[in-house]
Parts: structure tokens; sequence; C-alpha cells
């Protein structure tokens, strides 16, 4: 019986997850068309400074004239667990003229694994944990995985919410590399 309960509440939270990201697609669609190729203040991604996974501080700032991707996710999320490696794949292709940033989204209780968890992935871009005012000041995570990326003037062209393939992040990224 605790096998059927626990079957059933994990088919319940997919299936909520599975929603909020159908739901947020149309959001992040309708958001990557009102900021693709717009230039100005009001699209500017929103410079921070967040301590890494070895205590030292990572700041959006220091990549400047760089296409940066900057990816919310946790250790806990199957989606963002599934995606790192395309993030990896980017990093190493695109090294001289991309930036990856992870932005953990792990609290408290599992907050700890982070370090571990990015080594065992073999991760080689900077993973950096959250604040509420990082969050905030890109208009909020409803999602994870959610990824912006930023164009070497630091104009945020593209969110995207949910897992999607490394063709997507790579026609945008190469779009913007080859206008440099």
């Amino acid at each position: 019986m605790e096998k059927v309960f626990a079957l059933v509440l994990i088919l319940f939270f997919s299936a909520v997850v599975i929603g909020c990201q159908k739901e947020n697609e149309a959001k992040s669609t309708k958001a990557a068309e009102n900021t693709a190729g717009v230039q100005g203040d009001e699209n500017k991604a929103p410079d921070f400074t967040l301590a890494n996974i070895k205590g030292d501080n990572v700041s959006l700032s220091d990549y400047k004239g760089k296409v940066v991707i900057i990816d919310f996710w946790a250790t806990w999320c199957p989606p963002c667990r599934k995606g790192i490696p395309d993030l990896i794949s980017l990093q190493d292709e695109y090294k001289d003229k991309v930036a990856v940033i992870g932005i953990s989204l792990d609290r408290e209780n599992t907050k700890a694994s982070v370090p571990g968890f990015a080594d065992k992935m073999g991760i080689n871009y900077p993973v950096v944990y959250f604040n509420d005012q990082v969050i905030n000041d890109f208009g909020g995570v409803s999602a994870i995985p959610t990824t912006f990326i930023i164009d070497q003037q630091g104009n945020i062209v593209k969110k995207i919410v949910g897992l999607y393939p490394k063709s997507e992040y790579e026609q945008v990224v190469k779009e913007l590399v080859k206008k440099s």
C-alpha cells in the first residue's frame, strides 16, 4: 500500500510540474519575443555578486563583453540535472566568447550537497548560491530550470523556462557570437 501511495504522489507532483512548465512555456515564449533583439535599459540584465561553491564572489559584470547564459537550477530538480551536460558542452565549445553561470536555488536542506554534485557532474562553469534579491531582480523564477541568455552588451535577449535542447541555446549563442 505504501508503494502505491508513493507512486500516486510521484505521479501527482509530476503532473503539477509538467502543467506548470506548459503554462510557463507560453509565458516564456511571449517573454522571449518581447526581449529578443531589443536594446535598452529595460532589458539590461541586473548585475549581481553572489558567493560561489568555493566561497569566492562572482559578479555578472565580471563577464562583460561575453555572451552569458544564466541558469537557475537545483540539485533536486530532474530537468535541471538533465540539462547540465548541455551547459557544460556550451561552456567547452564557446569558452572564449560565452560564460555559463549556474545559480543554485538549493536551500539549507540541500545546499551542502551542491559542491559534491557539481564535482560529480563535471560542471566547468561557476556555480553560485542564490539570494532573494537576484530572483527578484530577474523578475522572479516560477519554475526551474529558468535560463537567461544575455548579449555582450548586458541585455537579456532570451528567457527559457523549462528543459530545452542544446540547439535552442546554441542558435541564440551563434547569432550573438557572429555579431561580435
